[in-house]
């Protein structure tokens, strides 16, 4: 219920901004998100770099409502992709196409993906193209379909908490993606996806062994698991060594401010661990969703919040 909670307030943006005149809340968002401006994420990206770990940058934004919003949103993309070459950071893009202008124009969505597509292919970058709610998965998934053949660093995303999902990652292979698969952050009803943590655990494990299939690799499909669930990074690397697939074959994907006591552990076991660093004066609706994600966060708020 509390998760329930919770990702209703996500789509309540006004309650952000009042949250954000509480000094006690910006010092708990600054746990999850490096700042608003690129100048303070990158600071982070180079010290991730430095213990030897991959990393993923994301502008903050989602269901922009003006087309000059979302050509902006791909402007900051392109600059990201700049910075990132310039610093020789082992660092790509994560964005969403509700940023890019999806809700206005499918038009304009794409011509923006595009370009950022075609920058971060000139710069021998990957592009994650992130997975919204379950309204826009069919919509984002043609899209990639779409321009997979002419990008080949287009990467796309599968949430394990739909039922739709077992269906759609077989196409996917089919197109020798490059795959990730979380567990899905968004409030959606029974009929769409699974409810309870048990089922969408259970689905997580049933796609991942799907990924690590031989089939699935000599198609050319590259899987990233998003988890900071230590049982299933546990399992993507036990079958891995199982099967015989090399570490560069796949890679561990978490969150900035997440599990930090995993990382080492990851990292010296031999497998690529990407950290997703996000910014943005848009933070309100990523916030909730991680501490619907994980409620002891929001206890830590509420705890100090009361405190004299």
């Amino acid at each position: 219920m509390l998760r329930a909670f919770l990702l209703y307030l996500s789509n309540k943006p006004r309650l952000g901004r009042t949250l954000d005149r509480v000094p006690l809340t910006r010092r708990l968002v600054r746990r999850f998100v490096a700042g608003t401006t690129a100048e303070a994420a990158f600071p982070v990206i180079e010290r991730l770099q430095v213990a030897d770990l991959l990393s993923a940058i994301t502008y903050l934004g989602e269901n922009v409502l003006t087309e000059a919003a979302a050509r902006r949103a791909a402007d900051v993309y392109l600059s990201l992709l700049d910075e990132i070459k310039r610093r020789d950071l082992p660092c790509v893009p994560s964005l969403k196409l509700t940023h890019l202008g999806l809700d206005l124009s499918a038009a304009l969505c794409r011509e923006n993906l595009e370009r950022v597509l075609d920058r971060a292919q000139a710069a021998g970058r990957l592009c994650w193209i992130d997975m919204e709610s379950s309204a826009y998965t069919d919509r984002t998934l043609a899209l990639y379909e779409a321009l997979r053949r002419r990008f080949l660093n287009a990467a796309c995303v599968i949430q394990a908490y739909l039922r739709r999902s077992a269906d759609d990652l077989p196409r996917l292979i089919g197109l020798g993606a490059t795959i990730r698969l979380c567990k899905g952050a968004y409030r959606e009803p029974p009929r769409l996806a699974f409810v309870t943590k048990r089922e969408v655990d259970a689905n997580y494990a049933r796609l991942m062994d799907l990924l690590l299939t031989p089939e699935a690799l000599a198609r050319g499909a590259y899987p990233a698991f998003a988890t900071h669930d230590e049982r299933l990074i546990a399992r993507a690397a036990g079958r891995a060594r199982e099967l015989g697939i090399p570490p560069e074959k796949f890679e561990i994907q978490m969150l900035y401010g997440i599990r930090h006591d995993l990382r080492t552990r990851i990292r010296d076991q031999g497998l690529r661990l990407r950290v997703l660093v996000p910014f943005g004066e848009d933070w309100y609706g990523y916030f909730v969703r991680r501490l619907a994600e994980r409620p002891a966060n929001l206890l830590f708020l509420l705890k100090n919040l009361v405190r004299p």
